[in-house]
């Protein structure tokens, strides 16, 4: 079994950090890191390459933290709603994903990568999730994310919209409307 020496050039999951110097299978080398251009071979010849590379790649990663963020801070103050036609048993009809998410975030104004999101699962009923947002691997913020039927007020409580799949929602909600008006 031939191993070869790579160093990274990205963060590669259960493999390493970029400007690491790890050992891998050869074919996982040739076949994926090398072509997706994740690393390049660290031999003997271009050692003194690979420093400088290093070098560069540590820079350019303390740049990316501080970018990171920056994006942070704005998503901190960010809280993302959805709205979906819910059936009578109380689930959406269109699922909340990750790509809602990314679309909601672009428009305003913060394009992140759908692979830098995380859901534990497609949104299917309303209520109010989590979404982790991995900017950098030293920064990590998670988005609060609301799902609600249409037309349900902003206020409204996730027993509402569950009580909204029942055959008795116009005559719960019609005392509370008409009670509210008051001359």
């Amino acid at each position: 079994m031939a191993t070869v020496d790579v160093l990274l050039k990205e963060d590669v999951e259960h493999l390493g950090h970029r400007g690491d110097i790890v050992r891998v299978k050869a074919g996982y080398a040739r076949n994926y890191l090398l072509p997706q251009k994740l690393a390049i071979l660290a031999t003997a010849s271009n050692v003194k390459a690979i420093e400088q590379e290093r070098r560069a790649l540590q820079r350019r990663e303390a740049r990316e933290r501080e970018a990171a963020k920056t994006v942070a801070e704005r998503l901190k103050e960010m809280h993302l709603r959805f709205e979906r036609k819910v059936s009578e048993q109380g689930v959406f009809y269109g699922s909340v994903t990750v790509q809602d998410i990314v679309q909601a975030l672009a428009e305003r104004g913060v394009n992140i990568e759908r692979r830098r999101i995380h859901l534990d699962a497609p949104i299917k009923e309303p209520g109010s999730y989590v979404a982790t947002v991995k900017l950098h691997r030293d920064v990590v913020i998670e988005l609060p994310v609301t799902a609600m039927a249409e037309g349900q007020p902003e206020g409204a409580g996730q027993s509402e919209t569950t009580d909204s799949g029942t055959e008795e929602p116009s005559s719960v909600e019609g005392p509370a409307e008409e009670s509210a008006p008051s001359g």
